[in-house]
């Protein structure tokens, strides 16, 4: 069973080195299937369909973005403002920054659910979880903002991965400024 998850991992991560240096129209069965160095028909015994592709590098993006529960359990232990709020969102930026090609195929998956419902579907629900996971734990956390802040902050947050991961309109632009910046602007004083 175990090597079942490793391989299951391993095809998830060629797709997405696939996806982050291709675009969606590199990733076949055949491109994971060379990418990850497995026999011909591997990815095949394990995602039957595109479909089943995608939700496998969904699963993947969401295990290599996942927050340190160290780094979570140091934030969690601040006083609840808005200059905690900061560091989260400041947290955020560097996993996704750290992980470029998990980033940019993140990035080309939401370019993708534009085209194709399926893919809109998966990577949709996956969001929505996220995002009122954001909201519980601000909410619990009894940090300033509600929903529509946290949303506001996360349209920032993918506009700054879009500039910093493609072409920056002003790459001196220090992003722990713009962060705090965003967060004292957005967010409501305690």
């Amino acid at each position: 069973m175990a090597r079942n998850d490793d391989r299951r991992r391993a095809l998830g991560d060629a797709g997405l080195a696939i996806l982050a240096r291709e675009g969606a129209r590199g990733l076949t069965h055949r491109a994971v299937d060379a990418e990850a160095g497995v026999p011909a028909g591997t990815t095949s015994n394990y995602c039957r369909t595109r479909a089943d592709l995608v939700a496998l590098l969904v699963a993947r993006i969401g295990e290599r973005l996942a927050p340190d529960a160290a780094v979570q359990a140091e934030l969690a232990a601040r006083v609840p403002d808005r200059e905690r709020f900061a560091a989260h969102i400041r947290e955020i930026v560097t996993r996704l920054t750290a992980s470029r090609d998990i980033t940019l195929a993140l990035l080309e998956l939401r370019l993708e659910a534009a085209r194709r419902p399926e893919v809109a579907e998966t990577l949709g629900a996956w969001m929505r979880e996220g995002f009122a996971g954001d909201v519980a734990f601000n909410e619990a956390a009894g940090l300033p903002g509600g929903a529509f802040e946290i949303a506001l902050l996360h349209y920032a947050v993918d506009g700054l991965m879009l500039d910093r991961l493609t072409t920056s309109i002003d790459p001196t632009i220090p992003v722990d400024a713009a962060m705090d910046a965003l967060v004292e602007r957005l967010l409501p004083a305690s």
